[in-house]
């Protein structure tokens, strides 16, 4: 009876459910839990399902396979969602791999100024306030959030693809744009979030976790790279 609880616990829920949120529901041990998923996981393979339950984010979720995407995409071709712009992906690329990381070594990265993107990453919840660094000035420090794991299909950042690819990875996520590397977007309707709970894998970001180490195989190719390198400390 686990396992058909916890089935329907994560249909019902319309965001992630963390194991121990689990656990306590079903006054059973974590290990069930894993064992009831990784059961009807391997139930929905044997019989062809169209979906699997996913880590991510600390939590689990249904999410639908990739194969499926164009007919995903085309359920949710009329609804408005947004991505994000180039210079906002470039700023949160750097974050990703450089938080905690300043404003001043962001805009050191890019060579110009990052203000909007950044207001807007902090409105859209994909980065957050970690404190003020120790130097002159005491600049804030920015690094992602739980909700950059939940919008990129991500359990935590160790599942973030090399560096080579994390520019592939995250433009996926780019809204359609004519503006320049240096352009520097500021907050507007056009760049605010329109993904809801529990919508998180759509056609665009399913990826099967067996192709877990090959994801920018799932995500289609890029002709705009962001020059990630490690900032020296001052």
């Amino acid at each position: 009876m686990t396992k058909e609880i916890v089935e329907a616990l994560l249909f019902a829920a319309n965001a992630p459910l963390s194991l121990s949120r689990l656990a306590q529901i079903l006054g059973k041990a974590p290990a069930e839990i894993i064992q009831a998923i990784d059961t009807l996981n391997q139930e929905y393979e044997a019989t062809g399902r169209a979906f699997r339950i996913h880590q991510i984010s600390s939590g689990y979720q249904f999410y639908t396979l990739p194969e499926y995407g164009q007919w995903v995409r085309s359920l949710f071709q009329h609804t408005h969602r947004t991505r994000l712009s180039k210079p906002s992906l470039e700023v949160l690329a750097i974050i990703a791999y450089e938080q905690p990381v300043t404003k001043p070594e962001i805009e050191k990265l890019r060579g110009v100024d990052s203000s909007g993107p950044i207001m807007t990453l902090l409105e859209r919840k994909l980065i957050q306030i970690e404190g003020r660094a120790k130097r002159p000035g005491h600049p804030f420090l920015y690094r992602s959030t739980k909700e950059f794991l939940r919008y990129f299909g991500l359990n935590n950042l160790d599942d973030l693809p090399r560096k080579e690819d994390l520019e592939e990875f995250l433009f996926q996520h780019r809204e359609p744009t004519t503006m320049s590397d240096d352009e520097v977007t500021v907050p507007n309707e056009d760049d605010e979030v329109a993904t809801k709970p529990g919508q998180a894998f759509d056609a665009t970001t399913n990826f099967d976790t067996k192709e877990k180490d090959n994801r920018k195989n799932v995500f289609s190719d890029t002709t705009q790279s962001v020059k990630l390198e490690k900032t020296s400390t001052e």
